[in-house]
């Protein structure tokens, strides 16, 4: 059964062409630029023509495609197909399903994209054969979807699974979805590179100002980790520091949710056992249940960028 799942970012579109009988193979590909902000009727012009492509790529037709799964930004309603809203494509009640099916002919589901990273995760990726699993991407922002039994929690509303923005400081950082202190304003790589120019400007002798060329514009995720690993206090202080909101977000999840795992991505997830070591047992001080025989384990994400357009290809409503 072939099916199609779309990854529908600010900066690019990419489609993959899913054989879902056969491991959740990717038979072909199609990418665009999403070029936003434009309108929604160009966007979709271009998810179409990419949908084309992967199928061509693939080496099916279209006729042999069950279904469309579309992975968006932003708020999402399920049942009627609408990307209520999305803000870095200023999309409004963009009624996304609809406006594909009439450019592809075929049934087409919808959910957000961070949803679709961690069900394409719980399927194929670090979460096969786990009941209960939730995926947290440490990127612009901390992403997170919560998967249960193979099926994405939405909630009430298709607004569940919004970890980054539980709050860890009820007087902290003002955070652009209006609350203060949300995890995400402490543990997405946005926030680290802040954390680490902070220190920088306090510590001058700090090694990473020569890894960032001495300038702050370049400071990136890596560099107060390289730093780390190379002896510098400074690094090892940002680090440390920045583990420790990350452990604390991962302890309320463990606490409210006790999932079997929770697996860990996006840009600073790439630093895998040298982020997950320490995190670990920085955890197990955050556990209410540290008695309990069983625990949650926390893992690497395996399936980097195709877990979005995996998860997606699986959507169904």
């Amino acid at each position: 059964m072939y099916t199609i799942g779309v990854d529908l970012g600010g900066t690019n579109i990419s489609v993959a062409v899913v054989d879902m009988a056969d491991s959740y193979k990717i038979l072909g590909r199609g990418q665009r630029k999403t070029l936003a902000p434009r309108p929604a009727e160009a966007i979709m012009d271009d998810i179409a023509a990419a949908c084309r492509d992967a199928v061509a790529a693939a080496g099916v037709s279209m006729e042999q495609i069950v279904s469309i799964g579309v992975g968006t930004p932003g708020s999402v309603s399920k049942g009627s197909g609408m990307i209520s809203f999305a803000n870095n494509l200023a999309f409004h009640h963009v009624p996304a399903a609809e406006m594909l099916r009439e450019r592809l002919g075929r049934v087409v589901y919808l959910d957000n994209d961070a949803n679709c990273a961690a069900l394409g995760e719980a399927l194929a990726g670090s979460g096969q054969g786990v009941s209960s699993f939730v995926a947290i991407t440490l990127g612009t922002g901390v992403g997170s979807g919560i998967v249960i039994d193979g099926k994405i929690v939405n909630g009430v509303n298709d607004a569940a699974g919004e970890c980054g923005h539980m709050v860890i400081n009820v007087d902290g950082l003002p955070c652009n979805c209006g609350r203060q202190g949300c995890w995400e304003r402490y543990a997405s790589a946005t926030a680290l590179v802040q954390q680490t120019k902070d220190a920088m400007e306090d510590h001058p002798e700090s090694l990473c100002w020569r890894l960032a060329d001495g300038k702050l514009e370049n400071v990136n995720g890596r560099i107060p980790f390289d730093a780390w690993r190379a002896g510098d206090p400074v690094g090892s202080f940002v680090v440390m520091q920045y583990m420790r909101y990350v452990a604390v977000g991962l302890g309320n999840l463990i606490n409210a949710l006790q999932p079997a795992m929770i697996c860990v991505g996006g840009g600073i997830g790439h630093e895998r056992e040298n982020l997950l070591v320490p995190l670990r047992e920085m955890v197990k001080k955050e556990r209410y249940s540290i008695y309990a025989p069983v625990q949650t384990d926390l893992v690497s994400a395996q399936l980097g960028n195709d877990a979005g357009v995996i998860g997606a290809a699986a959507l169904e409503n």
